[in-house]
């Protein structure tokens, strides 16, 4: 039996499309919440069964072990630790988890939690035969759902004068969740014998954060002006931000990050299963459209 968290998600949603494609037969347990949107499961046409619960529950998590052999999780990196030792109590044999490269950032702030989660997930690792295989999205976008291209789409949208840190020049390699839903179908489908222990899921090519917002500009059909700004000064104003809101608005951490290279090659993912992500303008254009039709 197939357990998937996350199916009513962003990035889920593709998987359960994949799943629906490729005509899945399996017995697929979904872990929803009691305000999940499970239509799409509902007139999916698959053998489904939704466990509704929260996933902090750790007997509620254990209900939703029984008999399952492979668990795809992709719900929230924060959660791992508890679905593994659900799933090691249960003699689940597999667990891919959607997890994420921030661990690779230079700043503290964006990578250490992840760090101390994945430590301790190796140790457990070490003494139990369970087979897990990490996959590390980069920066998710493709629907106005998303939590990053969606609102630069609104900010240059409403801004005529709009500022980059340090000219822009930052690398990204942002990533389809429809690539993503693709992958993950991909992945469960190797061989136990050949699936590596973590894959990194990318885009196709990296491209600096000034090409993106001007790409994101021209399929507005805006004429914005890009004002390079010192890292320094774009922290301390998010800093500001985040204080005038009592902490409802932090964006500390992404503005730490737009001056770091973020682009990953996927390599492994090409070689093992032939990933092969759409270009960023194809989901860039696809996604400014649907804001525009919306707006």
């Amino acid at each position: 039996m197939l357990l998937v968290t996350g199916i009513t998600g962003h990035t889920g949603k593709y998987f359960l499309q994949e799943l629906i494609n490729n005509d899945y037969r399996g017995h697929v347990r979904c872990i929803v919440r009691e305000s999940s949107d499970t239509s799409l499961l509902d007139k999916s046409g698959l053998n489904i069964e939704k466990m509704v619960g929260e996933l902090e529950d750790e007997e509620f998590l254990d209900r939703c072990m029984k008999d399952v052999d492979t668990i795809v999780h992709i719900v929230n990196i924060r959660y791992t630790l508890r679905i593994l030792k659900a799933a090691i109590k249960n003699n689940v044999s597999r667990a891919l988890c959607v997890h994420t490269t921030g661990i690779y950032s230079k700043f503290r702030s964006a990578s250490e939690e992840y760090l101390v989660i994945e430590e301790k997930i190796q140790r457990i690792l070490s003494s139990h035969q369970i087979k897990m295989t990490i996959l590390r999205p980069t920066m998710i976008y493709g629907d106005i759902c998303d939590r990053n291209m969606s609102k630069f789409i609104k900010m240059v949208d409403k801004f005529r004068y709009f500022p980059v840190i340090n000219n822009g020049q930052g690398l990204i390699q942002p990533v389809n969740a429809r690539d993503l839903g693709k992958a993950y179908y991909q992945v469960l489908k190797l061989p136990r014998e050949i699936v590596k222990s973590e894959y990194i899921l990318s885009g196709e090519s990296p491209i600096t954060m000034l090409e993106a917002f001007k790409l994101i500009s021209e399929g507005l059909n805006k004429k914005t002006t890009f004002i390079s700004v010192p890292l320094s000064f774009g922290v301390l104003f998010a800093k500001i931000l985040k204080i005038i809101s009592f902490g409802k608005v932090d964006y500390v951490e992404r503005v730490q990050r737009m001056s770091e290279d973020r682009s990953f090659p996927h390599k492994d993912a090409k070689l093992d299963f032939n990933y092969s992500p759409e270009p960023f303008r194809v989901g860039i254009t696809r996604e400014v459209k649907e804001y525009l039709n919306k707006r």
